[in-house]
């Protein structure tokens, strides 16, 4: 039997950046406030810190998403609101915000979400990005009955989805910091 894309590792490693008129310190107080996150981001809707302090490592944040049926709409994923929950893994003020997706049953999943932040000229540069080493619990699920062609194609889409939402995030965390 031969080895699907989807046990490649990593499966996914991506990464946008933006300069954004802040100094590290403000553009870490915004991205680190999670439950702020239906501001920039194109899926999550927001949620609650539900154990630890907010924005701490170790804490725990749940979030609400909401994916619309236009999304890689030929593939099996959930759609309309659904949840996850993430484990605060750094949390460097002025450098460095980054959060593990978990299972169900709350176990680590090689899914990584981050932002960095570094001074540049007047602001600094912000730097989103997503690293999924193994795949996730979720992935395997949306991909149990597809064939090897069709996997491809979902990596690959998925992918597409995935660059777009990191440039899409960029943007509208700027504008929130910068007021526009």
């Amino acid at each position: 039997m031969s080895q699907s894309i989807i046990d490649t590792s990593p499966l996914f490693d991506l990464r946008a950046d933006i300069h954004v008129s802040a100094s590290p310190l403000e553009v870490y107080s915004v991205v680190s406030d999670l439950p702020r996150s239906a501001e920039w981001s194109p899926e999550c809707r927001g949620g609650q810190w539900v154990s630890g302090e907010p924005s701490a490592v170790g804490s725990v944040f749940r979030g609400e998403n909401l994916r619309s049926e236009e999304v890689v709409a030929w593939a099996p994923l959930v759609r309309g609101v659904w949840h996850t929950e993430c484990r605060i893994t750094a949390a460097e003020p002025g450098r460095t915000f980054r959060w593990m997706m978990l299972t169900h049953a709350r176990e680590d999943q090689e899914s990584v979400w981050g932002f960095d932040m570094a001074p540049a000229g007047d602001g600094s540069v912000l730097t989103h990005h997503f690293r999924m080493g193994r795949a996730t619990a979720g992935i395997h699920k949306i991909v149990a009955d597809l064939d090897e062609d069709d996997r491809k194609r979902f990596v690959a889409d998925w992918t597409a989805k995935l660059e777009q939402d990191l440039d899409d995030t960029l943007k509208r965390i700027k504008g929130v910091i910068e007021k526009r």
